[in-house]
């Protein structure tokens, strides 16, 4: 495979490898396409969070978004910090 990268883009792919992180170029576009495949595997699953989300509120099974709620919502994430609960992967950044 052959692949075209403008200049500023050839010195940027040659500044990482020339920082130590990365033996070669090859392992800079590895990486990079890690990292994409990643990000869309995320971007998928918040998707499909969104639309669970969705077809919840189709069939009525919402909860009003209140001042009240925000606070319960927030007391409970506390809580679940302070007793080393980890994240769900679907609400973290």
């Amino acid at each position: 495979m052959h692949i075209n990268l403008s200049q500023e883009m050839e010195q940027y792919l040659q500044s990482k490898v020339g920082t130590g992180s990365y033996r070669n170029a090859t392992e800079v576009v590895c990486d990079a396409i890690r990292r994409m495949r990643e990000a869309d595997e995320k971007l998928a699953n918040l998707r499909a969070a969104v639309k669970v989300g969705d077809d919840q509120l189709d069939r009525g099974e919402g909860v009003a978004y209140t001042p009240e709620r925000l606070v319960t919502i927030t007391e409970k994430a506390f809580a679940n910090a302070r007793d080393g609960k980890k994240v769900n992967p679907d609400v973290a950044s």
